[in-house]
């Protein structure tokens, strides 16, 4: 039985996978030149926001030189960028960016988390480092009982939200979802909304897949859903 911590605790002390944990204490030994006067964080980084949100966004992992280095996830990079932009515009966030631990900035209603918690070499998780996480994800739905709305944020997060949802005790889907871009699921004759949408990666972002104007409709329906349900 694991010991009666903070999720968020624990999640910062797991070891189980040691090529992770290798790689994140490496990168934050090596530093990109950016950043080589911080002190990276450079070890498994826990959820971000409200302990029992309405809304949850689920990501891949931490960047190497954004949550790895800055222990907050989708912070210090790109995707970050995108991402609290949209959650402050939408009333989720305080504020429209997210700098660190240190910076201010509150979540409401919302929190941030990731299907794997440590920065894996090439973004690339194995399948068993992945299985190896889930059993974060399984506590944190299972305990969220205000959560209406999971906005999964690429294809490799919306796997894991798949695989996690049923041990999580949740309700099943009303039709088996499929990813794509601003996709909508329901689950418990409409008390759970699963929303797609492709990851703000450079690689995404720079290339045109993914526009502002298509990152903001997940987010616009999102708090749609959650008024009609207040």
């Amino acid at each position: 039985m694991a010991p009666a911590t903070a999720l968020a605790d624990r999640i910062v002390a797991c070891r189980k996978c040691p090529r992770l944990i290798e790689h994140c204490r490496e990168i934050a030994r090596v530093r990109r030149r950016a950043y080589r006067d911080e002190e990276y964080w450079g070890r498994p980084v826990p959820s971000f926001g409200e302990k029992n949100p309405r809304l949850l966004i689920l990501g891949l992992a931490p960047g190497a030189h954004g949550a790895n280095r800055t222990g907050r996830v989708f912070t210090g990079d790109d995707s970050g960028t995108w991402l609290y932009r949209e959650l402050h515009a939408h009333g989720f966030a305080s504020g429209p960016e997210s700098t660190g631990p240190d910076d201010g900035l509150l979540l409401r209603g919302a929190a941030v988390s990731c299907a794997v918690r440590c920065a894996p070499p090439a973004n690339k998780p194995t399948a068993a480092e992945r299985d190896a996480c889930r059993p974060w994800l399984v506590e944190e739905l299972a305990t969220a009982r205000r959560l209406r709305v999971v906005i999964a944020l690429g294809r490799f997060a919306f796997d894991a939200l798949q695989r996690a949802w049923p041990a999580a005790g949740l309700p099943y889907w009303d039709a088996r979802p499929a990813f794509g871009h601003a996709r909508e699921f329901h689950a418990g004759n409409g008390s759970h909304t699963l929303i797609c949408s492709y990851h703000p990666s450079r690689q995404n972002t720079q290339t045109g897949r993914l526009t502002r104007a298509m990152f903001r409709r997940p987010f616009a329906s999102a708090r749609r859903i959650l008024e009609n349900r207040s």
